[in-house]
């Protein structure tokens, strides 16, 4: 079992590791091979859903968050990260997106503040749980929560530098539906992110959408 120590730890080391990705985390390759097909995807399950109160968790350095401003031009969105070094790239960005730090498991807004939560390529490093119940307290009913991350026909764990289990994971599909419906998700949508291509050593990765009833 994790203690709240080790996750303090492990945020902060997240948190350093994401402030030095953050110089190389906009070239354009690897945001067009390994982040813009979920964020795409992300993107059309907001249109489908009709969202307009939209939080992107674990924004990095503002991509999605922006791009979902500048495509569903009416909604308020959002831009939530734990990395100072993310969140000024974030904020050269875009002056119409509202920024905020915190993370995950302790969102900043009021019980059913929002229409969507959405989240890419991060979930892997959060308390999934904590996460997830913390997306469904800030959603209205009816709100979607969208993730979109690595999941692997078998659990994989990350090592930390002393080369222990850290508490980061992968899910597989089957956990990622388990964890929405324990949350009390209505779970509509669980599938592989839609790819044009999917380039080697790149891993499937799925997007999960749940309802709040």
């Amino acid at each position: 079992m994790t203690t709240i120590a080790q996750r303090r730890s492990f945020n902060e080391l997240v948190t350093r590791y994401w402030t030095l990705m953050s110089r190389v985390y906009n070239f354009p390759f690897v945001q067009r091979y390994i982040y813009s097909p979920a964020q795409t995807d992300t993107i059309r399950q907001l249109r489908d859903h009709d969202a307009q109160r939209i939080a992107d968790i674990a924004c990095g350095t503002g991509i999605l968050a922006a791009r979902i401003q500048d495509e569903l031009a009416s909604a308020t969105v959002y831009g939530v990260d734990m990395s100072d070094g993310m969140l000024a790239k974030a904020r050269a960005r875009s002056a119409e997106v509202q920024w905020r730090k915190a993370p995950a498991e302790q969102l900043p807004f009021a019980d059913g503040a929002l229409d969507a939560v959405v989240t890419t390529s991060a979930f892997h490093f959060f308390d999934q749980p904590a996460a997830l119940a913390e997306f469904y307290r800030v959603l209205a009913p009816g709100g979607m929560a969208a993730v979109a991350t690595i999941c692997p026909k078998e659990r994989r764990w990350m090592r930390n530098g002393t080369g222990e289990r850290s508490p980061a994971h992968f899910p597989t599909a089957g956990e990622m539906e388990r964890l929405f419906s324990r949350a009390g998700f209505d779970v509509v949508v669980q599938r592989p992110v839609e790819r044009p291509i999917t380039p080697p050593l790149i891993s499937v990765d799925w997007i999960c959408v749940g309802l709040k009833t």
